[in-house]
């Protein structure tokens, strides 16, 4: 089996800053995955060409089983909000996707506040920082019945505000304790391997450094488990789009 997770930003290239559908589509079937999280995912956004990027990854993977979440919903600048679940499945959002080629029996959504006061946060070109709002989190967990049995697997995008992701960690790792394990939680964490692996209280199967994509500096994004697994072998993949580069682990 082989998981896979990757920050897409929105299907674009930090060589042209362009997303090309099929650019994005080649790239994920690349990295032949099995169970497949992304986050920074577009639905029906301008600046994606209009498309639903989660239904061509799964049409790209031949994944049968998959989902959307939106974190936002609306365009940004003009009608950004936060999601709640009920949104319309034509709607314009922005979320996170996990998709299966193994049959999934339940899906389950856990929904993280955003941090509750503005905070400050320096923009290129700004000689100042500006008081900023964060906006809403989101992960999804699916029950996976493998070749090899039930797995849980779950994807997470965090809050890059670092006193307030750990929280964020903490209620998924919480609100998911009672999910069949093994347990697999992927994602773009924002925060460094020792921490994620102390506040998830679950071991890394792969280690490396994602991001920025080119040179990357640090580990963003990880894969951690808890119950039993046999031993995987884990790499990072550089891909033609993106400022993160993918973790794919094979078990």
């Amino acid at each position: 089996m082989r998981l896979a997770t990757f920050n897409i930003l929105h299907g674009r290239s930090q060589s042209d800053d362009r997303v090309d559908l099929d650019r994005f589509s080649e790239a994920i079937s690349s990295l032949d995955a099995d169970v497949l999280a992304l986050q920074e995912v577009d639905r029906y956004q301008s600046r994606s060409s209009d498309a639903d990027l989660t239904a061509l990854a799964a049409e790209a993977m031949g994944a049968p089983e998959h989902r959307f979440v939106a974190a936002l919903s609306g365009v940004p600048g003009a009608t950004w909000m936060a999601a709640v679940g009920d949104e319309q499945p034509d709607s314009a959002a922005y979320g996170i996707a996990l998709l299966s080629r193994f049959p999934v029996h339940a899906w389950h959504t856990v929904r993280l506040a955003p941090v509750p006061v503005r905070f400050p946060m320096k923009f290129r070109g700004s000689r100042r920082p500006e008081l900023v709002r964060d906006e809403p989190r989101v992960a999804v967990a699916a029950t996976v019945e493998t070749p090899s049995g039930i797995v849980t697997v779950a994807n997470a995008h965090l809050t890059f505000v670092e006193w307030w992701n750990g929280r964020q960690l903490a209620r998924v790792r919480d609100s998911l304790s009672g999910a069949d394990r093994p347990f697999v939680l992927m994602g773009d964490l924002n925060m460094g391997p020792a921490r994620a692996s102390r506040i998830s209280r679950m071991r890394p199967l792969v280690s490396g450094l994602t991001f920025p994509a080119h040179t990357p500096r640090e580990q963003l994004d990880h894969v951690l488990a808890d119950g039993d697994l046999p031993p995987g072998e884990g790499r990072v993949v550089e891909l033609p789009l993106s400022d993160h580069r993918a973790l794919v682990v094979d078990l």
